[in-house]
């Protein structure tokens, strides 16, 4: 009995009050740990599934380029433009042709390879009504002479004289670099424009819209 007494004793020394108490405080941490983790999970998870199924951020418009021309504004077409034979040339004053203008300088390298290739065309296409327009983007002033070597030196036999501000905005339309050629139909619809110059395939490209502008003239 006493033996069975004193395991009695022992075995409530085991679970004293105290001992109680802190086995009490630490289940009651590990649960509150548990709740924790699964809360930031579950937050963690709810966080993930609002970006995933966010809508994609509004896209900004940029500005596009402006429209090319269609057709030659009345404003060019009766534009008293300065020539190198000293008779002002007017786009009007070809009103019914096909034409070729073509803004260059004589400082440009492209240019220079482009004008001998303009020369040929203009030599092959003028019988049947083809009329070309070179428009220098130099100072008047500064290089009348220039120009008037340039265009000996590259026996230019078309009309050249010199764009103004005006002309060469309203018609280049954003692009900056030359040359740049448009053909123009005898109704004054810009056909097509050309901006730089590849040897490689714009002399073929002009000569195609220039045919097809005369064939279909009437």
């Amino acid at each position: 009995m006493a033996s069975k007494k004193r395991s009695r004793n022992k075995g409530n020394k085991l679970w004293t009050p105290a001992r109680v108490a802190i086995t009490v405080a630490v289940l009651s941490l590990i649960a509150a740990i548990g709740i924790s983790s699964y809360n930031s999970g579950d937050e963690t998870a709810k966080r993930s599934e609002s970006v995933a199924l966010a809508p994609n951020p509004p896209v900004r418009k940029v500005p596009g380029a402006p429209a090319e021309l269609t057709n030659l504004p009345p404003n060019l077409r009766d534009a008293e433009l300065r020539s190198l034979s000293g008779r002002p040339i007017k786009l009007a004053d070809y009103a019914g042709k096909v034409m070729l203008v073509n803004f260059w300088a004589t400082w440009c390298a492209p240019c220079r390879s482009e004008i001998p290739e303009l020369v040929k065309l203009h030599k092959e296409f003028k019988s049947q009504g083809l009329e070309m327009v070179g428009l220098s983007m130099e100072n008047p002033d500064a290089s009348a002479e220039t120009v008037r070597n340039f265009v000996r030196d590259f026996r230019m036999d078309y009309s050249v004289g010199w764009a103004t501000p005006e002309v060469a905005v309203t018609l280049m339309q954003g692009h900056d670099s030359i040359p740049q050629s448009f053909v123009i139909s005898g109704d004054g619809r810009i056909l097509k424009h050309f901006v730089g110059f590849n040897p490689a395939n714009t002399p073929a490209q002009i000569r195609q819209v220039i045919e097809e502008a005369l064939s279909n003239k009437g």
